[in-house]
């Protein structure tokens, strides 16, 4: 059974920071590329930041809105892929997602259509 199961969310105040985990089983980890994605209240699905599928020396990409703050890795060894979120911002609250993309990221990794799988998601609330 496919399983991503992320954690690391909760409440902080503008400014602060927090470390997005997803640990993965039930597929061979290392060859997906690893992305992630938010979704805010009344909002579409947007893009935050991939992984390539290599685990050293792997390419990473970032949404505009993130760069600069937010840092995506991965360590295979352990199945997971994290996302370290610096000075956070009230409009960074969202619901976020990690999902797999086989041998990825392609041409379309920001659109969600392209991975494999996903997770539920964990909640990220930030205070003003």
């Amino acid at each position: 059974q496919v399983q991503l199961v992320e954690s690391g969310g909760g409440l902080v105040q503008a400014g602060g920071s927090l470390r997005l985990s997803c640990v993965a089983s039930g597929f061979v980890f290392s060859s997906y590329a690893m992305g992630w994605f938010r979704r805010a209240p009344g909002k579409e699905r947007e893009f935050v930041a991939a992984i390539s599928f290599r685990s050293r020396g792997g390419s990473t990409v970032y949404a505009d809105s993130v760069r600069g703050r937010f840092t995506i890795s991965r360590d295979n060894a352990k199945n997971s892929v994290y996302l370290q979120m610096n000075s956070l911002k009230v409009e960074d609250t969202a619901v976020y997602y990690c999902a797999a993309d086989l041998l990825g990221p392609y041409r379309d990794y920001e659109e969600g259509d392209e991975y494999d799988y996903w997770g539920q998601g964990t909640q990220v609330t930030v205070s003003s």
